[in-house]
């Protein structure tokens, strides 16, 4: 006998038994009487014996049947409660939740998010990769990532994390008040640039305006060029040179007055923080649980 065949008209049978009746049964089932009825003669020509006693007017169960019916109507109802829980924790979140986030990200969004998620889903494992470099996100296995909009696919969803900030040239006052500030991109031909190179590709980023309504791409020329944005900010501050960074990266230098901008009028838009994810991990309950939190903190 196949593994297919051992449950071959168990279904039918518990539903007979049940009602007593081949058309109820088949009400129940929505199925056709004869369709039920057949599944019930199989069963009983596998077993060599007779489940039920016929008549015109009612059916019953016989001894076979009796004893059949005590042996599996506990385990099918185990079976059942066992695809409803199944069926109700897939609803659930539940697993571990894998992110990689842009280190920016931490202090803006991520720091103040997780206690409030990790309160609602305590049950849910949290695995954080801090890293500038996304290219791997699919065949890492990441359910979702934080990163500038700018830099993320376009095939992925992507929700904003953060209030939309503009890029520009900083520098320190004591460095604007020796070398003036740039009034146009042409100016930053005499100025000392630090020089940002960035981890996930490893080319020197150039600087972007809409300047006379065109784009503008500047290729800055500086004896200095790091690749980490916090020693870059930490050093414009110093007065070594201009920087090209966000109103968001520099939001802590702007609010105590260490960095000013220049050029903002020419900023080639507003960008922002993003929670991004594949289409394919949309639905996945732990991920839905991140993406409510995520949408109410930037709502209230």
């Amino acid at each position: 006998m196949g593994q297919s065949d051992i449950f071959d008209g168990l279904n039918e049978f518990l539903a007979i038994a049940k009602r007593l009746s081949v058309r109820k049964a088949a009400l129940d089932m929505g199925k056709t009487p004869g369709a039920v009825s057949l599944a019930l003669q199989r069963l009983e020509h596998r077993l060599g014996a007779p489940l039920f006693h016929r008549t015109t007017r009612r059916m019953s169960l016989t001894e076979t049947g009796e004893h059949l019916l005590q042996q599996i109507a506990p385990a099918a109802q185990i079976i059942a409660t066992s695809f409803e829980d199944v069926a109700q924790s897939a609803k659930l979140p539940t697993g571990t939740l894998k992110l990689i986030v842009e280190r920016l990200a931490l202090p803006h969004v991520l720091e103040p998010l997780l206690p409030a998620f990790r309160e609602a889903w305590p049950n849910i494992h949290i695995d954080i990769t801090v890293s500038n470099r996304h290219e791997n996100f699919v065949s890492e296995g990441y359910d979702a990532g934080i990163m500038i909009g700018s830099y993320i696919e376009q095939d992925m969803i992507a929700i904003r994390l953060s209030p939309p900030f503009r890029w520009a040239v900083f520098g320190s006052p004591e460095y604007f008040q020796k070398y003036g500030k740039p009034k146009k991109t042409q100016d930053l031909e005499q100025h000392e640039c630090i020089r940002f190179r960035r981890p996930e590709k490893g080319d020197v980023y150039r600087w972007e305006f809409i300047e006379d309504n065109e784009n503008k791409k500047f290729e800055p020329r500086g004896l200095i060029t790091v690749n980490d944005g916090e020693l870059m900010r930490s050093l414009a501050v110093r007065g070594a040179g201009l920087i090209y960074s966000s109103t968001f990266h520099t939001s802590r230098e702007l609010a105590n007055g260490s960095l000013d901008a220049a050029l903002l009028d020419l900023s080639p838009g507003n960008d922002g923080l993003f929670l991004y994810f594949s289409r394919a991990a949309r639905n996945q309950p732990k991920l839905r649980a991140f993406i409510d939190l995520c949408s109410e903190l930037i709502t209230t």
